[in-house]
């Protein structure tokens, strides 16, 4: 290429420097690119924190039926010019270049305003602004601004005690605007400048005219168990801060991006690098710091996604290793936690069942048995039966130390282990088979409110409603039914009385010629209610199994049906009921044909899912 063509070309080139055509354009771009209120409102008190202001006090009231928004702190009040007075003029001519910049670099780090647009974001809350400050002379002067108007004035303002500070009026608000309360403002300020003011130790009234009420900005308080331990990967920008906490899971668990104890983002999974475990887990609330990040100027509500955004994230990737183990284990515990819970619904609810239905074709655990030998008068008359796998005879097995008792030293029980009054009467059986010409001895167990068995003050009254046959002492807690010598149905009510109480029950009882129990000869060894335990197989048909020897029902906790039922927790409960259903009617009915089988499964169901809670 000759010299005569490069020369023409480098003359093609043209060069050239960005630049504003439209200055009141850009500003207005600007002034309406903040577009929450409440940010509005945190510019503003960020400011009075900056200038150090150790009482800030947010005033929402009307004047003239119209709504206002005041600000008044006690701080250091607008900078002045070399003649001693607030510099309004500055404020107002130097948008974009904030005098902050140079007070990061003489006095402090923590002041958070450097782009020098937080005041027009007044734009968002009101029509006109007024700020007011003194001056060395004593005197107190005001600049006025308007919404979409470039002009502004500066005047004295004659009052008879100069302002100590700042004071910042928004008046009338956006139409919009009239549901901003002071409840709002606490709330977003306690979680947007959380740290920002625990720091810098200042309190924040806010005065809600309107709403006749007075409240405190306390810096939001976080619950669960705090983390430790937790370092990221240092950087060379600076330090990260985290304050974690591990809490009980649920979707309103968030964890904010700040950067200098102000909020940039209240979750940080709204960033595409965090939308991942353990952030979206929700097991974790708290704060992640982050002072280096650079802000979009405009909101200051998002990240610009440059060289100290890439260093950040690489610095939390051992933090997300970490919470994932601690997350990990704290699933397990409650899995286990809720599977022990799940164990004594069931098996609570089960023993209910079992004393509504026959006793001699349900009676597998000896559940009547253990009521019969129960003695009044001990703390175990208080309340329901208990009856564990680890027990191996079905009854009730003494605790093994007094606490477990709640019986202190003296031999006396608890106050909260008294029974109340009288609420419900049960007749146990419920329903029953007798032969003819044969005697049956029935009970009824009498509760309070809060299912603890009443003995004291109590009459009762039996007797026949329908059918034949004879009771025999039917005014004590238990009564005898004697046969008639021929078939029957027999209803057997009972009637409570304590005081003014009165509750009442009824009984079924099958006279028949001849007794066939259909249930388990060899049921063998009365080891008490079954518990339960997972095993894993996925695309496996079977749901659960029955381990005779261990007394533990096997569930197939990879089946789709588990996956279904195990998304919400009530169905999950009930999932697990049917399949001990399921086990404990095909094990004690053995050699019955299916139909049968299906018949007693829903009979057990039945009365077994009445009690599930």
């Amino acid at each position: 290429m000759s010299k005569s063509m490069r020369k023409k070309k480098r003359k093609d080139v043209r060069t050239g420097k960005l630049r504003i055509a439209d200055h009141w354009n850009a500003i207005s771009i600007i002034a309406n690119s903040q577009a929450n209120p409440l940010k509005a409102v945190a510019e503003f008190v960020e400011n009075s924190i900056d200038a150090r202001a150790k009482q800030i006090v947010i005033i929402r009231g009307k004047k003239k039926g119209e709504f206002y928004l005041k600000i008044s702190d006690d701080g250091e009040g607008i900078p002045r010019n070399k003649d001693g007075l607030p510099d309004f003029r500055r404020v107002a001519t130097h948008i974009c270049d904030s005098i902050k910049r140079q007070f990061k670099s003489e006095r402090s780090a923590d002041i958070q305003g450097e782009f020098g647009i937080g005041l027009l974001s007044f734009w968002t809350v009101g029509h006109n602004l007024n700020m007011a400050s003194s001056g060395a002379d004593g005197k107190t002067y005001e600049m006025t601004m308007a919404k979409d108007s470039p002009d502004f004035t500066v005047k004295d303002k004659r009052i008879m005690l100069p302002i100590k500070g700042t004071d910042l009026m928004i008046h009338p608000l956006l139409p919009g605007l009239r549901s901003l309360t002071g409840e709002k403002i606490q709330r977003y300020l306690a979680s947007e400048l959380r740290d920002r003011i625990k720091s810098a130790e200042v309190t924040v009234k806010i005065i809600d005219r309107t709403g006749r009420k007075e409240l405190i900005v306390v810096p939001r308080q976080f619950t669960g168990r705090l983390l430790h331990k937790l370092k990221p990967a240092e950087t060379l920008h600076g330090d990260i801060y985290l304050e974690l906490y591990l809490t009980d899971p649920g979707p309103s668990n968030r964890v904010g991006l700040y950067r200098r104890g102000t909020r940039v983002l209240p979750s940080i999974t709204e960033l595409e690098q965090f939308q991942k475990e353990p952030w979206t887990a929700g097991y974790v609330e708290g704060i992640v710091d982050a002072p280096f990040l650079n802000l979009t100027p405009g909101t200051r509500q998002g990240i610009i996604r440059d060289d100290r955004f890439h260093t950040f994230s690489q610095a939390m990737v051992p933090v997300e290793s970490h919470l994932q183990e601690i997350i990990d284990d704290q699933r397990k515990a409650e899995e286990e936690r809720s599977s022990r819970l799940i164990l004594r619904r069931v098996q609570r609810a089960l023993k209910e069942a079992f004393l509504r239905l026959p006793e001699e074709e349900y009676d597998w655990f000896d559940i009547h048995a253990g009521m019969a030998k129960k003695k009044p008068g001990t703390v175990f008359s208080t309340g329901p039966l208990s009856v564990s796998p680890e027990n191996e005879n079905g009854r009730e097995s003494e605790p093994a130390d007094l606490s477990e008792r709640n019986i202190d030293e003296t031999g006396q029980m608890q106050f909260f282990e008294y029974a109340g009054p009288l609420f419900s009467a049960l007749i146990t059986p419920k329903s029953s088979v007798v032969s003819v010409d044969k005697r049956k001895t029935y009970r009824v167990v009498c509760r309070d409110r809060s299912r603890r068995t009443v003995l004291e003050n109590l009459e009762y009254q039996w007797e026949i409603s329908d059918g034949d046959g004879q009771l025999l002492e039917n005014n004590t807690e238990s009564v005898t039914f004697s046969a008639p010598p021929e078939p029957c149905l027999t209803t057997l009510i009972v009637i409570v009385r304590q005081g003014d109480t009165e509750c009442r029950d009824e009984a079924l009882i099958t006279v028949t010629e001849t007794l066939l129990d259909q249930s388990s000869k060899d049921a063998g060894h009365r080891k008490g209610l079954p518990g339960y335990t997972y095993r894993r197989a996925p695309g496996e048909m079977w749901r659960s199994q029955f381990d005779v020897d261990k007394n533990v029902v096997i569930i197939n906790n990879g089946h789709r049906d588990f996956v279904y039922a195990g998304k919400v927790k009530r169905r999950k409960l009930r999932y697990i009921c049917r399949l001990f259903c399921k086990e404990l009617i095909r094990h004690n009915f053995p050699g019955m044909q299916t139909d049968e089988l299906l018949e007693r499964m829903i009979e057990l169901s039945l009365y077994t899912e009445e009690h599930l809670k």
